[in-house]
C-alpha cells in the first residue's frame, strides 16, 4: 500500500489521530487505512471487533461515529459503489442465526421517568444538496435494491395492527395526499394516505 508523509497514530488534543483535514494520509493504490480481523469461539455474551462510547455530560453535541466519504474525482465509483458506510451481515455456508440478525439495528432508548424533549427519531435521513447541484430523477431518500437471486418478499415487517400504534385500523376516510415513490425502472407510482384519522383505531 503505497502512502505519504504518515507519522502517526499520535498523541494530540483530540486523542489518537492519523493525518489531518489538510495533510491527510494519502493513497496511491486501493487498500484499508486500518484493519481489524477477529474471530470468536465464545459460546455466550457479545464479542465486539469494535466499542465506542461517548458520554455527553453537558450541554454539547456529538456523535460516537462519524463517518463521511467525499468524492473530488469526476467519474467515481466506476464498476464499484461510494458509500458513506457499508455495512454487512453474511450468514456463511454451515451457519445460521437462532436469535435476531440484522445487517444494521438502530435503537434509541430513554431511561425510567426521562422526559426525552427535542425532536427524536430512531433514523433521520437529511439531504445536503446545493443550491446549483444537479441530481438524477431517480434520486430518493431510500433505494432497495432487491439483487440476489433469492428474493426478499416483503419490504417492511412491523408490528401487528393495534390501535393507537402506527399500524391500526382506518375506515371511511378518502385519500388526501400522497407519497412519490420510483421504481428502478424510473417509474413512478403514490402511495395513497390522508390527513384525517375521524375513524383510526
Amino acid at each position: 500500500m503505497a502512502r505519504t508523509t504518515f507519522s502517526g497514530p499520535v498523541a494530540s488534543d483530540n486523542g489518537f489521530i492519523g493525518g489531518s483535514a489538510t495533510s491527510p494520509i494519502t493513497f496511491t493504490t486501493a487498500g484499508n487505512m486500518s484493519s481489524f480481523y477477529g474471530s470468536s469461539s465464545a459460546t455466550t455474551g457479545d464479542t465486539r471487533l469494535n466499542y465506542s462510547r461517548l458520554d455527553i455530560t453537558s450541554t454539547g453535541s456529538g456523535e460516537t461515529l462519524r463517518a463521511f466519504t467525499r468524492v473530488s474525482g469526476a467519474g467515481a465509483a466506476t464498476g464499484g459503489t461510494v458509500n458513506g458506510a457499508h455495512i454487512s451481515l453474511s450468514v456463511n455456508s454451515g451457519g445460521s442465526i437462532s436469535g435476531a440478525g440484522n445487517a444494521l439495528r438502530a435503537t434509541l432508548g430513554a431511561a425510567a421517568g426521562v422526559t426525552v424533549g427535542g425532536t427524536v427519531a430512531v433514523l433521520q435521513l437529511d439531504s445536503d444538496l446545493n443550491a446549483t447541484a444537479t441530481v438524477p430523477a431517480a434520486t430518493s431518500f431510500i433505494r432497495v435494491n432487491d439483487t440476489s437471486t433469492t428474493k426478499i418478499g416483503n419490504l417492511m415487517n412491523i408490528p401487528a395492527p393495534a390501535n393507537g400504534t402506527i399500524f391500526a385500523t382506518h375506515t371511511t376516510q378518502t385519500m388526501t395526499h400522497s407519497i412519490r415513490i420510483v421504481s428502478a425502472a424510473g417509474t413512478n407510482y403514490y402511495v395513497m394516505c390522508t390527513d384525517a384519522a375521524t375513524n383510526r383505531g
